[in-house]
């Protein structure tokens, strides 16, 4: 073949491949969430699609320019993260007192984390919902994403904008999600009992007894409750305001065509479920990859004891000093003083290349939803260090499935950290069982990542998915519940009760009345 018609060739081949590609609009949630939404624009680009990214000004991770996407940037909200140290540090001390006080103090305790989880997400939520006003006001913005015609929106629907946009769009909507603005995702989308369905952040598993389940009601009530505290004022009037008043704003941020759920059934317990939700759990990771030439020496140093994989802490040097294995610890900050020998400080390390590593035999982690998910990919062993949010969620469902052992950071002293360590080292049921997981998450018939692009994909053929969108989502409490149902039903048998009841009273009568007059 001619030179020219090989080049000819190669324009046509990469011309079709732009022309199948469709046109997506990414509204992110920045920081570790950003982390998930990247492995896919990155897949996604790699594709063939085109992808715009919505950022704002002083975002963390997600960068104004680069090779996957182009970017538009909103001004900058109210930030979350100006009091994210401060909210840690009094998360912290209030769970260090709280152990160390009477029941009284405990409920006082418990009364003032949440207060404080309320008042810093209702900060962070209220930032988020300015944010939509500036873009949905921003009457030059929102021309140019009209007239670029984009085939669906990506959205992360932990913040309530992208949501918005794709109905002010009128565009088909994906959820990259595990949570949402209204919490779990499951519990807003599926059918969950929750006789065997524990509430987020129980720490309970499917096997309940009595009092748990009471607790887990409670608990869901209080919950469900405490987040419309934090968002519904929010944004509750920009549906109202946008929409009309006739939009009802709690299954507003439910109309999506596909839920990419970030969890699987190797980590979720069985549960109801919906046609249009994709499980990609673990989607992020992927095969080690050899390690920099220092960091590989120093892992096989290590003999046959192996390492430890460490990314957080500053309490614990002492109790890595007294292991015989080689522990690789992400810090930065001072030097500890009683640090041993044995331990590697580097400011920066490759988590998934190392947990990959045959010599790699535990993970010190506080439970983020990518490091557990990584470790179960891997089989590795987890001592949990958790501090909030999900992370007491994630790393008891490990323990439940025999692969973590579990420390409060409230407690926590070289003794204990040391104790949790050794059981996970030489305990050998934590490994096997982490390997059992990883062996049941691998065997799939498609990688979670090729299985969340392609359903991405689908929607742009089809221009949606409502077929697989159940009617629930549009249907009140009370007719979800079949309340009304139940209530007619009621009111017949009532009914029917009552005039079987004035009938037997009428004959009754009747007879008393004949036999008066025979007798007389």
């Amino acid at each position: 073949m001619p030179h020219s018609s090989l080049i000819n060739f190669a324009l046509l081949l990469i011309q079709l491949s732009i022309a199948c590609g469709g046109k997506i609009l990414v509204f992110p949630l920045d920081g570790s969430h950003w982390v998930n939404m990247k492995v896919l624009i990155e897949e996604l680009h790699a594709k063939g699609h085109e992808l715009t990214v919505i950022r704002t000004s002083d975002s963390w991770y997600i960068t104004e320019k680069s090779p996957l996407y182009t970017s538009v940037t909103l001004p900058r909200p109210n930030g979350f993260e100006e009091n994210f140290d401060t909210f840690l540090s009094q998360q912290l001390e209030i769970r260090i007192q709280d152990k160390r006080t009477s029941l009284w103090s405990h409920i006082w305790a418990k009364i003032q984390m949440q207060r404080l989880i309320v008042d810093q997400f209702s900060q962070f939520h209220k930032g988020m919902s300015e944010m939509v006003v500036q873009m949905f006001e921003d009457e030059n913005l929102m021309r140019s994403l009209q007239e670029d015609k984009y085939d669906l929106v990506l959205t992360d629907p932990g913040i309530g904008g992208g949501a918005m946009l794709a109905r002010q769009l009128q565009v088909p909507l994906v959820f990259n999600v595990r949570w949402t603005i209204q919490g779990e995702a499951h519990f807003l989308i599926a059918p969950s009992p929750l006789s065997y369905i524990p509430f987020t952040a129980t720490e309970f598993t499917d096997k309940m007894n009595f009092f748990q389940r009471v607790t887990n009601v409670f608990s869901y009530v209080l919950g469900m409750y405490t987040l419309s505290c934090m968002t519904e004022p929010h944004y509750k009037p920009l549906v109202k305001k946008y929409f009309g008043p006739d939009v009802d704003y709690s299954t507003f941020f439910l109309d999506a065509d596909i839920w990419l759920m970030r969890n699987d059934f190797v980590f979720e317990f069985p549960r109801p479920t919906m046609p249009n939700i994709v499980y990609m759990g673990g989607f992020q990771c992927k095969p080690a990859k050899p390690l920099p030439a220092e960091l590989e020496e120093f892992v096989q140093s290590s003999g046959d004891h192996g390492v430890v994989v460490m990314t957080l802490g500053t309490l614990i040097a002492a109790a890595f000093a007294q292991l015989p294995q080689k522990v690789i610890w992400r810090y930065m900050g001072q030097r500890p003083s009683n640090l041993g020998n044995n331990t590697l400080m580097v400011s920066w390390l490759p988590q998934k290349d190392l947990l990959g590593h045959p010599k790699t035999r535990v993970f010190v982690t506080h439970g983020g939803t990518n490091g557990v998910q990584e470790a179960i990919y891997h089989g590795v062993p987890v001592v949990g260090l958790p501090l909030f949010f999900d992370q007491p969620d994630n790393l008891s469902r490990i323990r439940a499935k025999g692969g973590a052992v579990i420390v409060d950071i409230a407690l926590l002293d070289r003794h204990i950290f040391a104790e949790a360590l050794m059981a996970a080292l030489y305990n050998s049921s934590y490994r096997e069982n982490m390997q059992t997981l990883s062996r049941l998450h691998r065997d799939q018939p498609m990688k979670p990542l090729d299985q969340a692009v392609f359903w991405i994909e689908y929607v742009i053929r089809h221009k949606g998915a409502s077929h697989l969108k159940t009617q629930s989502y549009k249907m009140s409490w009370f007719v979800y519940n079949s309340v009304d149902v139940i209530a007619a039903l009621l009111a017949v048998i009532f009914l029917v009760t009552t005039i079987c009841i004035l009938f037997v009273r009428f004959v009754w009568r009747k007879f008393f009345l004949w036999r008066k007059v025979k007798n007389e």
